[in-house]
């Protein structure tokens, strides 16, 4: 087929092809490999180029694969050649061979220059392809069928249940050492699988994604580009993708949503598409992508889905141009973001649209459309592609923000449990609000005005109550105020001054300067559009008010305990005004968003928020930080927090690689930048400076922490490259930190309380917070916001890693005590616990997941398993093993360790039964085996259950004897009437609770145990011997204790009438759910099943009798063995198991 003609090098393609026929302008080649038969010369040219070769052929599938032929345009003079035609086949090649001679050769010879040469023959070799290319491109849409058939081949090559639903797959290579293995890649929504069968050898790869520790692209020796997929075992390099940034998109959305929906369930909420997993496609993971970019790039809710993505031009009036761009539009906003960046972005809310209107389409003005806004502005976007649409879209969605009733929210019943409804107001799963009801404004107005009289609200920023004018200096400070004022309303009159400003580098410059004092609590308001929630929720901050103050938990108590320690130094917090006002907000916000609820460090930043804003705005400021600018940043794991200081600790590498080099664990400096993160160094700033920082943190998002932070350290590297110890790096960080000051600033003096202070008194010089700003944003500020969200995607996946090393050990710390396992046993026992929890997860709801994996329970609680998960552990780790009685035993052991009957267990209980099957003594297994053959373990239907076992054993009226080594036969009543003496006296002296007696029918169950377990043991016959001597002593115990309660007698005098004697007829199996009636000489009173009764003592004593029982259960045994082999065999039979499964459940219906 033709292509498209593109340049390659001839000099670097020798060793891959070889020239067939050329003529003065074309070149035919053939692909090495391909037509040379074994005897061929050619074909020793090297085993390792054969099989690099042979590989990247292969890489490819049907139409895409590399071809083996092709047709080069050769510019004669040049080593630049042009492909122009490739072919599978010679035959196909050979015909545009031909074409090209006839049509072309002559032609070309009457040109005189080379560039038109090139040229001409490009644009023909265009032209043919023209409808090829659109044919290919409607086959590739076509995938369906293609799709089709590699679902096939994943489901048939890795046999998971078909809940385990293939997203997307790709060709491409897995490196083995230094040899690529060509394959196939797919990527489920669970697992990255990876198939090859090369060169006659078979290689198969499952990595779940929530094993995977790290996710990059890379580069090595062979490949310059290759995806590296790090797990806590080994690494996996995969290259020669077609469409490489594709591929680790999608694979970075899978691995974040998977991780997450699994180990973050606590705080992490989907976007509504991917809630269900076995419906979660390609496309949706594309668009959560760019879902996400949207949402961080213009700080907007995570309730807003992004609809359209349109490329046009904006009006500027600023630069008297139209800008190009692109046009984002959403549930409530139209957002605009030019190509060039930090050129211009708008923010539109819907709520702030008077109209959208179609304007004559001209040559001047292709497609234009006018948005008008309710501060009399119109903004004008041109060439926009499918306008009709755009606009009708657009309109709908005005109509329905102006209704007040949101697309996003028209299903209120979905609402959780938490969510809160304060009479006609409710809010939305994650805490976000909706809408108010349909009461008047009117009487709205009048409500609200009595709560505020009620709860005294403040109605103004705490500074204009508690400013101090007769600070020395003031007097600048006042001009240098009114110099920022004038300036700011200078871009006021060109840039706007609403939510719907134009935001270009001129604002980042004047917010880089500090934003002035009166200007300061609106302009964050209007940056981080907490100004739109304000306006959509009137009365929502007073009702929340209403409904939470007096109430009484937890949260409410940590914010009473830290009132008194946010900026205890401002006046306006030694006061009970500015106490109430911090009260009122933060437990307002606790109790709007329960999943958050109250974290240290949100004090701090709500006390500087009331300074600058009211309280109502403070709120919805603090709404905005918490929920989209800082997301998952407060909560008790702080896992967004420690995300992004991980991010800080890349940064550090890049940047300052001097400093990174010198201090070799970057973690100590991360980790004092973890108060940067969460409280935007207010808490270890002067509060002057600080302030100045929050500007741009609110017009810049995160972005301004980092290089804020990348600007303080590289002030601070010489000394912190002298420094000796992380201790010493602290006091030189902390002691620059509190001397940035702002000489401009007009509120007092205050330091941060938090600052560390040491006994050296050397000064250190003054930094000025405008010129550190400055530093930040020229040596620091090209970062965008698309490299830091990959940046935190990359790092989220190694934090959530950490939080689970961390439960590890942990859990393993509370557990070791207790057992005699060796630690790096437990270590494994504990990931196999694990993995099959999550085994398990991968295919069900969510509430199951929360159900049996809750990070907020303690370390040891947090994962647990179900009956059945436990079953599969037990038949791959129990040294007992039973056969048939396995997944019987198994469902016992569970119902005795289940003790708070909730149907799970933790891994304790799981460690301690083993530990007592691996390295308990004889009485202790001896007492577990007994537990588990009464009730709760043994369950009234077990107990009536028909014994599976055929062999006869003794009953209770063969003689009892002991074979001695001098053949004599001794009789043994004598020896059970002092046994039943010392067990009576033992029982008396005994202190510790006493294990309830076994029924007839519960021994016979723990006799089928016993005899299952002894299968194919060396020693089986002369232990099924023992243990049919023994259970013949039980029996006649327990036939003992029955006359004996029946008659009134004591034992010692019935013992004497056991009789020795038995006809032949009587030696009928020991496991029959009939009760063998005593000899019929012995005449014994009618008495009840109830009746006969064996205790543990009686067992324990009995099995003591015969050493080779005692050999069996003290014999040691090895734990390591049976955890290798699990590891091994757990994931292939569960997956296979459940696909059995599920497959039989799929296929009932069918069947009736």
């Amino acid at each position: 087929m033709w292509l498209k003609p593109e340049e390659v090098l001839l000099k670097n393609a020798l060793k891959l092809w070889v020239t067939q026929k050329s003529s003065g302008y074309f070149i035919l080649q053939r692909r090495r490999g391909h037509g040379d038969g074994p005897g061929s010369p050619r074909v020793a040219w090297g085993a390792a180029s054969r099989r690099l070769v042979g590989a990247l052929d292969a890489v490819l599938d049907s139409n895409a694969r590399v071809a083996p032929f092709r047709i080069l345009l050769q510019v004669p003079g040049s080593q630049v050649y042009s492909a122009i035609a490739c072919g599978a086949t010679a035959e196909e090649i050979n015909q545009h061979w031909e074409w090209l001679e006839q049509n072309l050769l002559h032609t070309l010879s009457v040109f005189d220059n080379k560039e038109d040469i090139v040229s001409f023959v490009k644009g023909k070799v265009k032209a043919l392809i023209a409808e090829e290319t659109s044919s290919k491109l409607a086959e590739q849409e076509e995938d369906p069928e293609k799709f089709r058939e590699a679902l096939v081949k994943f489901e048939s090559r890795f046999n998971f249940p078909e809940a385990e639903k293939l997203i997307t797959y790709y060709s491409c290579c897995c490196w083995k050492g230094k040899v690529p293995r060509q394959g196939w890649l797919y990527l489920s929504i669970n697992h990255l699988c990876f198939y090859s069968f090369f060169l006659g050898k078979e290689l198969k790869l499952i990595i779940p994604w929530v094993e995977v520790q790290k996710l990059e692209r890379t580069s090595n020796v062979f490949m310059t580009d290759t995806v590296r997929v790090t797990t806590a075992n080994k690494e996996r390099d995969f290259s020669t993708f077609l469409n490489i940034t594709e591929a680790f998109r999608i694979m970075e959305q899978l691995a974040d949503v998977t991780l997450r929906r699994l180990l973050d369930n606590e705080i992490f909420e989907l976007d509504p598409g991917l809630q269900d997993p076995t419906q979660i496609t390609k496309r949706d993971l594309e668009a959560r992508a760019q879902n996400e970019f949207f949402r961080a790039f213009f700080r907007l809710p995570r309730k807003e889905k992004l609809h359209e993505v349109v490329d046009c031009s904006l009006w500027t009036p600023f630069s008297r141009c139209h800008t190009a761009g692109t046009m984002y539009t959403s549930d409530s906003y139209i957002c605009f973001a030019s190509k060039e960046n930090g050129c211009c972005t708008v923010i539109i809310p819907l709520r702030e649209v008077i109209s959208i209107e179609k304007m004559e389409d001209t040559s001047l003005l292709p497609n234009p459309i006018i948005v008008s806004i309710r501060s009399k502005t119109a903004f004008q976007f041109i060439e926009l592609k499918d306008r009709d649409t755009l606009v009708e879209n657009l309109l709908q969605r005005l109509k329905e923000v102006n209704s007040g009733n949101p697309l996003h929210c028209n299903n209120l019943q979905n609402n959780n449990q938490n969510s809160l409804a304060f009479g006609s107001m409710c809010t939305l799963g994650d805490a976000e609000p909706t809408c108010l009801g349909t009461e008047t404004s009117q009487g709205k107005e009048k409500s609200e005005c009595e709560k505020e009289n009620n709860y005294l609200l403040n109605a103004e920023a705490l500074r204009a109550d508690f400013h101090q004018s007769s600070m020395p200096g003031l007097d600048f400070g006042k001009s240098r105020e009114q110099i920022k004022e004038s300036l700011w309303d200078d871009h006021f009159v060109e840039y706007g001054r609403t939510v719907c400003m134009f935001r270009t580098e001129k604002i980042r410059k004047l917010v880089a300067m500090g934003i002035p004092e009166s200007l300061r609590g609106k302009l964050w308001l209007l940056f981080s559009d907490a100004q739109t929630d304000l306006a959509s929720h009137p009365g929502y901050y007073i009702h929340l008010v209403e409904a939470s103050m007096g109430k009484c938990c937890m949260a409410t108590e940590e914010i009473e305990r830290d009132l008194h320690r946010s900026l205890p130094e401002h006046p306006a917090f030694q006061s009970e005004t500015g106490i109430a006002a911090l009260r009122r907000v933060l437990t307002a916000y606790a109790h709007r968003n329960p999943k958050i609820g109250y974290c240290q460090s949100m004090n701090i930043l709500t006390s500087v928020l009331l300074l600058y804003a009211k309280e109502e705005e403070a709120f919805w400021l603090l709404v905005a930080v918490c929920e989209r600018m800082l997301p998952d940043y407060f909560n008790h794991r702080v896992i967004g927090a420690q995300v992004d200081q991980s991010v800080f600790e890349e940064l550090i590498k890049e940047q300052l690689p001097e400093l990174a080099e010198h201090m070799k664990d970057l973690t100590a400096l991360a980790s004092i930048s973890l108060s940067w993160f969460l409280t935007l160094f207010l808490s270890i700033m002067p509060l002057e400076s600080a302030v100045n920082v929050v500007d741009c943190f609110f017009y810049d998002g995160i972005k301004a922490i980092f290089q804020l932070g990348l600007a303080i350290l590289e002030a601070s590297a010489v000394d912190l490259c002298n420094s000796k110890d992380d201790g010493q790096a602290l006091m030189i960080l902390s002691r620059f930190l509190e001397h940035v000051k702002n000489e401009e600033s007009l509120l007092p003096p205050i330091g941060n309380h938090h600052a560390f202070f040491s006994d050296d008194q050397e000064s250190s010089p003054v930094t000025e917070i405008a010129n550190l700003i400055h530093d930040s944003y020229e040596k620091f500020g090209d970062y965008s916001v698309e490299q830091i969200e990959h940046m935190r995607y990359k790092h989220r996946i190694r934090v959530l890693q950490s939080h689970e090393d961390t439960t590890k050990q942990n859990v393993l710390r509370v557990v070791i005590p207790d057992v005699s396992i060796l630690p790096e046993d437990l270590e494994e026992l504990y990931d196999l616990f694990k993995r099959e929890h999550l085994i398990r997860c991968y295919w069900e709801s969510r509430s199951a997941v929360s159900e049996r994996h809750d990070p907020s329970r303690p370390y040891a609680e947090q994962y647990r398993i179900d009956a059945q998960q436990f079953a599969s552990l037990y038949r791959l780790l129990s040294p007992w093993t039973c056969g048939e009685h396995t997944d019987l035993l198994a469902h016992r052991t569970f119902r005795l360790l289940d003790e708070n009957m909730d149907r799970l267990i933790e891994f304790k209980g799981l460690a301690s039964c083993l530990d007592v099957m691996y390295n308990g003594e004889m009485n202790e297994k001896i007492k577990l085996l007994y537990k588990l053959h009464i009730p709760p373990a043994l369950t009234e239907n077990e107990r009536d259950s028909q014994s599976p076992l055929k062999t006869p054993l003794l009953s209770t009226s063969r003689p009892l004897v002991i074979g001695k080594s001098n053949g004599d036969a001794v009789d043994y009543q004598k020896q059970l009437k002092q046994m039943l003496k010392d067990l009576a006296k033992e029982k008396d002296t005994k202190t510790e609770k006493e294990l309830p007696k076994m029924s007839q029918k519960e021994f016979i169950q723990f006799c089928k145990t016993l005899y299952s377990m002894f299968h194919e043991d060396p020693e089986e016959n002369d232990l099924y011997q023992a243990i049919a001597t023994v259970t013949t002593l039980l029996l006649q115990i327990g036939e003992v204790g029955q006359r004996s309660i029946s008659l009134g007698s004591g034992s010692d005098e019935f013992t004497e009438d056991l009789q020795p004697e038995a006809s032949a007829s009587d030696q009928d199996a020991v496991f029959t759910d009939t009760v063998k009636t005593p000899h019929k000489d012995s005449q014994p009173s009618p008495v009840t099943e109830g009746d006969w009764t064996v205790s543990f003592e009686h067992i324990l004593a009995s099995l003591l009798t015969e050493q080779s029982l005692v050999n069996f259960f003290e014999k040691p045994l090895e734990l390591k063995p049976k955890l290798e082999n699990a590891k091994l065999n757990q994931y292939s039979l569960r997956t296979n198991g459940m696909s059995c499964q599920s497959r039989s459940e799929h296929a009932k219906p069918s069947m009736q």
